[in-house]
Parts: C-alpha cells; structure tokens; sequence
C-alpha cells in the first residue's frame, strides 16, 4: 500500500488498513507491516510470511509506504494499526523517531537508543521497541566482525545509526567515531553514550575514520537509486572492517569497493534477517527459524538480480 501525501490521504489510508485486517479475518492469524519510504524493495514481508508458515500459523505483512508524512498522518496511521488488529508494524527510514511521540509506551532499550522500529500492540497500548541493535549484535557474530574490539567509525547517526551505536557498546567497543552530515545529530548520539563508550564527533569522513580498525555505513546512502559511496574509496583498505546496513542492492557500492581492496565485509544481509526474527518473536510470542527468514530473504535478492 503506497500512500501519497495528498489531499484525502488520511482516508486512504485509513480504509486501506480496514481491508487488511479484513484480510487477516479471512486468512491469517497475525498481521503486521513496514510503515516507511521508500520500502517497495522491502523483504521484509517475504521474511515474516514465511518464518509465519514455516512454524504452521499464518501472517499478513502489509507495506504501507507513505511519503512526507506529518505528525497527524502519523498518529491516524498508528491509530488504524491500533484499532484494526495488527499485532504490530516495523518502521523505518524515516520514522523511527517521529513515532515516539505518539507511542503509549517504549522498551528500557529503545528509550535509550531514542529510535523505534518495532510497535507492538498489545491490549490497545502502541509499545516501541528496537531490533536493530540486537539484529546487528547477532549479525556481527555471525559475520566475524567486531572482534579486535577497538575503534569503530560510524557514518550516520540517525534512527539506525543510534541503534547500531549502543549495538557496538554492547559488544564492548572502546571508541566510536561519530560523523553525520548533521552535525547536532551526531553530537546528540554522543551526549547519549556516556559512560557506555568513549564517542567523538567528526567533522568529516576522515577524522572519523582516525585510528578505526572499522567503519558502519548508517546512511541511505548506496540504498537504490542511490548509488553513492558514505565513505571514498581512498580512505578504505584491507586492514579495516566494512559493514553497510543497507541491503537494496546487496553489494552497495562501498561493499564492493571495500572487498576490492581486501576488508573484511558484513552485508546489510545478516542485519535485515535478525532484526526481522527478534521483531517477529515480538509480534507473536513465537520464536521463529532463522533458517527460513535467511531463505526468504535469499529468495528476494535472487528474484531481484534476476530480473535485473
């Protein structure tokens, strides 16, 4: 569901979400969604579905792409997620901190990310949460990154680059190097990190990059159309770990650059599979295969290539 913000779009949008939960009525036992934009690329639904069939319940995942929304757009969307039975909806780029406003409750660790994406409903009350920080602290496992534990630069300090920054806390970085072409953005993360790491604010890429044996790519930047670079190619080199966290296309720019050099790379691949199995289990109470979320998640990229 694309939503345009336009005259009767509130209407739109609100009847939209009446036939999605007639749908689950009909069909399913859960329904969830992506509130965003742009996310028609999203393998969110693919990953969610399956994990659904593949523990023998069924899920509806409803996109509901709705660009330039305002705080009252916002509030009526939430309200019909509220109302029409979803059992709870993502957010991402670029809501995951103009929702908080209008949530009746957040987690202890989305409170101090200050960034949400995941609502769960439970008993009428919208509840925030955050699976970005834990997906990318399991993708950093699995991906074999992270390890030296010293200093890591992170392009981005938005909703996923907070999350991904008290993701690195956890898993005990010293240092964080903080650029965001907003530099009050950057200095915010900063103020919020105390006492779980030494943060500094950059004013370029390069003076973030100063002394990191990584770098965490928490921009759009190189997310389809876009096919720019967050960090040059000359600063990068294969003493240096390289993570993107977006996946529309797989291989980013900077990923491809960076392998070419020999850094070790972690795709948005791993990121996406995990914060989507946390945010399932919180949707259903239900932990769902991890095997099956990669498998779908497999399935669209390969669709996507092919049809490329």
């Amino acid at each position: 569901m694309r939503v345009d913000k336009t005259g009767g779009h509130v209407a739109a949008l609100l009847c939209s979400l009446y036939e999605s939960s007639a749908l689950i009525t009909m069909r399913a036992k859960y329904l969830t969604g992506l509130i965003g934009a742009p996310i028609a690329q999203s393998a969110a639904p693919a990953m969610h579905e399956q994990a659904a069939e593949a523990l023998g319940v069924r899920c509806h995942y409803q996109l509901i792409e709705i660009a330039g929304a305002d705080p009252t757009t916002l509030r009526a969307l939430l309200d019909g997620v509220r109302r029409l039975g979803f059992a709870g909806v993502n957010v991402t780029f670029p809501y995951k901190e103009a929702v908080i406003p209008l949530l009746d409750e957040m987690s202890a660790r989305a409170r101090d990310i200050g960034a949400v994406n995941t609502v769960v409903v439970h008993d009428g009350r919208l509840i925030g949460h955050n699976t970005d920080t834990t997906g990318f602290e399991r993708a950093t496992a699995e991906a074999g990154v992270v390890a030296d534990r010293g200093a890591v630069a992170l392009i981005g300090a938005g909703g996923v680059g907070k999350a991904i920054a008290f993701a690195l806390a956890n898993l005990g970085v010293a240092e964080l190097g903080i650029f965001d072409a907003d530099r009050a953005k950057a200095e915010a993360l900063a103020m919020q990190l105390r006492g779980r790491l030494q943060a500094r604010v950059a004013d370029d890429v390069a003076s973030a990059l100063q002394g990191a044996g990584g770098v965490v790519n928490a921009t759009p930047v190189g997310m389809l159309p876009d096919r720019g670079m967050a960090v040059p190619e000359a600063l990068l080199h294969r003493d240096l770990w390289v993570a993107d966290a977006v996946y529309t296309p797989l291989w980013t720019p900077l990923l491809t650059a960076a392998k070419a050099k020999g850094a070790k790379v972690m795709t948005g691949r791993e990121l996406a599979i995990y914060q989507a199995a946390d945010a399932f289990e919180l949707f259903t109470g239900l932990t769902p295969p991890v095997a099956a979320i990669g498998k779908a998640f497999d399935a669209v990229m390969a669709s996507r290539y092919a049809a490329a």
